[in-house]
């Protein structure tokens, strides 16, 4: 017989994790909704032509492409084989594969399909639109420690239309302190801009052709390290002058204000340089202003996001950590962006969007690590009924109700089995109280109630009492 196994990159959830991530979930999704956004849901694949050349070469790589089932795949290939046979020789086989075998795939994020939502809603829809999201996504990436190929990503966006507001990025900057501030888990936004990436390529003097090469290698600068990207960068093209020129910047320790100063030095021509300068520090000034919770804000000049469909600002979320506050030691359990021109690549023009995407398995991970969701725990059941036989179970039964009625969580064991057997099935299942009506409590018209934990009993005499004390001890 084989062994059963599941795909790798996925996982099973036992009814502790569930309980655990369902209560992030409560947190996030109540959160969102005290910031004023909105569910919606998409569905969990999209047409190809949707999702291809929005990520970079990267993304299109790892994307899961859904093949077509049934007679019409039976078709392609049959119609690929008799082309093959009959020697035409203009048929391009990979083309025709893509085209005509795979025309979907698995969502990648949550974004883009968001933009596709609204170009096709845009009419119904009231600007500036905030929405949120929790679904899973997919990647077809290497499986290891905090990297899954299935996982659950919790975004806001907020789509305006005309006009970009910069208090968005505050707002967004704001619900994450929120959010991390009620799960008392310390966070550090680290926050950068396309237009300062852009500045440093034009005093670089790397050439336009290069920009996408130069940010999906800057991407891995507290992965991999500065030689190893500049290593990487040579062989793109980058000359070693170029990357030496503004390397400098990129491992600035400074606060915000001497980088502020340094990078308005270096970018006395470059207009581009200029506007991110005076982006970010309208966010940073004003952020100050209203003050965080429980999150540090720092400028980190190598931050690039390798998303192509990125404009303006980019965040990324790190655990924070009182002894070291080096970003290449921590996982990234969230970010985000501006990304005003994805909306051009739908038909659609004068929308400006931004929003932040959590990742949920990454701050389970991460607070798991902490110690953080030790606490937090749901029972399968409050109280288990032990059943002594029909004429029992039938006269329990209007309690059993009272109890669901109450909102306490009840269940009956299903068979009248060995009382110590179903007391081991209410210990094993951490369910709390069990409650005994035999003949002799129907007799004496009593309710016994167990303290599975503290190994205790008590009588009571009505069940309203009952309720009481549960209400109490639970």
């Amino acid at each position: 017989m084989k062994s059963l196994n599941i795909p790798k990159g996925t996982r099973d959830f036992s009814f502790i994790e569930m309980s655990k991530r369902n209560y992030l979930i409560k947190i996030i999704r109540e959160k969102f909704e005290l910031f004023g956004y909105h569910p919606i849901e998409t569905p969990s694949f999209e047409k190809i032509s949707t999702l291809i050349g929005k990520y970079g070469e990267e993304g299109d790589y790892l994307m899961f492409k859904l093949l077509h089932s049934g007679n019409v795949l039976k078709k392609i290939i049959s119609d690929i084989f008799r082309k093959i046979n009959n020697k035409e020789k203009t048929i391009d086989i990979k083309k025709f594969l893509i085209e005509h075998i795979a025309n979907k795939a698995l969502r990648y994020d949550l974004t883009v399909p968001f933009v596709r939502y609204v170009g096709m809603h845009k009419n119904e829809i009231v600007f500036p639109f905030k929405r949120y999201q929790i679904q899973p996504v997919w990647r077809a990436d290497n499986p290891q420690k905090g990297r899954f190929r299935e996982f659950y990503q919790c975004d806001v966006d907020i789509i305006s239309s005309y006009y970009r507001s910069l208090w968005e990025e505050i707002e967004l900057i704001q619900l994450c302190d929120e959010i991390f501030t009620k799960l008392n888990f310390p966070i550090i936004i680290y926050m950068n801009h396309r237009d300062i990436l852009g500045g440093l390529v034009e005093i670089s003097g790397i050439k336009n052709n290069l920009w996408k090469d130069f940010i999906t290698s800057l991407d891995k600068w507290n992965k991999i390290g500065k030689n190893l990207v500049k290593k990487e960068m040579l062989c793109k093209g980058i000359s070693s002058q170029s990357f030496d020129k503004i390397a400098f910047f990129f491992d600035m320790k400074e606060n915000f204000i001497k980088k502020e100063k340094y990078l308005t030095i270096a970018f006395k021509y470059s207009k581009i340089g200029k506007n991110g300068i005076k982006d970010l520090s309208f966010i940073y000034k004003n952020i100050n202003s209203i003050s965080l919770k429980n999150t540090k804000l720092e400028w980190n000049i190598s931050l690039a996001r390798g998303m192509n469909y990125y404009t303006g600002t980019i965040l990324e979320i790190v655990p924070f950590h009182n002894n070291n506050t080096n970003y290449s030691n921590y996982i990234s359990i969230g970010g985000g962006g501006r990304y005003d021109k994805l909306s051009h690549l739908f038909g659609m023009k004068n929308l400006y969007g931004v929003g932040i995407s959590l990742g949920l398995d990454r701050i389970y991970l991460a607070m798991e690590k902490k110690n953080l969701l030790q606490t937090i725990y749901s029972y399968p059941s409050k109280v288990l009924f032990i059943n002594f036989g029909d004429e029992e179970v039938l006269y329990a039964y209007t309690m059993i109700n009272f109890l669901r009625q109450k909102g306490i969580s009840t269940q009956l064991y299903p068979h009248a089995v060995k009382i110590g057997k179903q007391f081991k099935y209410a210990n094993d299942n951490n369910i709390p109280f069990t409650i005994s009506i035999g003949k002799n409590e129907i007799k004496r018209r009593k309710i016994k109630v167990k303290n599975i934990k503290e190994r205790t009993e008590k009588e009571y005499d009505n069940i309203n009492d009952v309720v009481n004390q549960l209400n109490i001890d639970l």
